[in-house]
């Protein structure tokens, strides 16, 4: 009975799991399962090892089921360990690709390592708050050991504009100020009760107040890089590209950077039914608010010689937000003569940087850690 059912039923589940590293998750899967998956498959690989060994002490009992099993568990192994083969590829490349993109920085490789696959950024030290708009509040991470004014990156969190907040993923916070910079992870007000560009103006005050403030905080306030995740993305971009000079780099994270492009592409029964966000989010269909949808738009907004640097870190599979738009944005700096890398990883979807150790997370952090160090090195140095 174990042979007839649960193996090889549990074989092919898996299996159906694995694919997750492969294609995009469809529309009735929870996408944070394929977030589990792909970056934590090399932990899950023992399912498919302990099945299929139990499955081979039964080999005479049901051969034929022993070899469904077996294969379907021989599938399922192969596809929890692609990103991680794929992330020691990438790794390979990836310090020189940084330093043509941005120039040398003294961060340490490999890149991707076997060995940190289980690593979780320590908490840094104290974190305050403090009100930078009436109603309106930021989370400042101070940078450990800090020798003199350090930059700051200011963290825009996602959540599709309606939802979500400052205290999202606070591990890569701890880790951005271990490795010198201060974090301001800011709030900003949401959709549809505050539609764009509330939310401009809510970063645009977050600067103003790092300026004023900032330098009481230990932060060099001509150093500032923005950092946005998914929603928050379009937003660094939108206002990163507004040509403030002490905007140093623009970093984005599965996001949408032309908005007209994000409603063409958009169906109402996608997994975040994109068009109704957008709507509530720009106030009405692009036809209806095109200075909108121009103005959240940081791709209509990149200029030669006004644009900072960009970091562009995206899945190729991510269903929430298609890799379409950073491949977008990435040719449009390039014809602008901008530096910008695009790290596309293949095994990837949304929140790829969840887990920090593991293949998303190493990568992603390796490109973070080179382009601060080189887009906020002092002026001349």
């Amino acid at each position: 009975m174990l042979f007839q059912t649960i193996l090889p039923g549990g074989a092919l589940l898996v299996l159906a799991a694995s694919l997750l590293t492969a294609v995009r998750v469809p529309t009735a899967v929870n996408w944070r399962v394929a977030v589990v998956v792909s970056e934590l498959g090399y932990a899950l690989t023992l399912v498919p090892l302990t099945v299929g060994c139990v499955a081979w002490t039964g080999y005479a009992q049901a051969p034929n089921l022993t070899w469904v099993t077996l294969a379907a568990s021989s599938g399922a192994l192969v596809l929890l360990l692609k990103p991680a083969a794929q992330a020691w590829r990438i790794g390979r490349e990836l310090p020189g690709r940084l330093t043509a993109a941005f120039g040398p920085a003294p961060v340490p490789a490999p890149a991707f390592a076997l060995r940190r696959l289980t690593f979780r950024p320590q908490p840094a030290g104290p974190v305050t708050t403090h009100e930078f708009a009436p109603g309106l509040s930021l989370d400042l991470y101070p940078a450990v050991d800090a020798r003199g004014p350090v930059p700051c990156v200011v963290v825009i969190h996602g959540g599709g504009w309606d939802s979500g907040d400052r205290r999202q993923l606070p591990s890569l916070n701890h880790w951005l100020a271990r490795q010198g910079c201060a974090v301001a992870a800011i709030s900003y007000r949401l959709a549809p009760t505050h539609p764009w560009p509330a939310q401009r103006e809510d970063l645009l005050a977050a600067l103003a107040w790092l300026k004023r403030q900032g330098p009481g905080h230990g932060i060099d306030a001509t150093r500032l890089v923005l950092l946005g995740r998914s929603a928050g993305g379009q937003i660094a971009t939108a206002v990163g590209y507004l040509g403030d000079p002490a905007v140093r780099g623009v970093i984005a994270l599965y996001a949408p950077h032309d908005m007209r492009f994000a409603w063409s592409v958009s169906r109402p029964d996608d997994a975040l039914n994109s068009l109704q966000l957008m709507r509530q989010y720009l106030g009405g269909p692009p036809e209806a608010r095109e200075e909108v949808y121009d103005s959240a738009s940081g791709q209509l907004l990149v200029q030669r010689g006004r644009t900072p640097p960009t970091l562009l870190v995206h899945g190729t599979i991510d269903t929430l937000v298609w890799v379409r738009h950073s491949r977008r944005l990435a040719a449009r700096l390039t014809e602008a003569g901008v530096p910008n890398l695009l790290l596309e990883l293949p095994w990837a979807t949304h929140a790829l940087e969840a887990h920090a150790g593991g293949p998303g997370g190493q990568l992603t952090t390796h490109a973070l850690a080179h382009f601060l160090a080189a887009v906020t090195r002092e002026r001349g140095a």
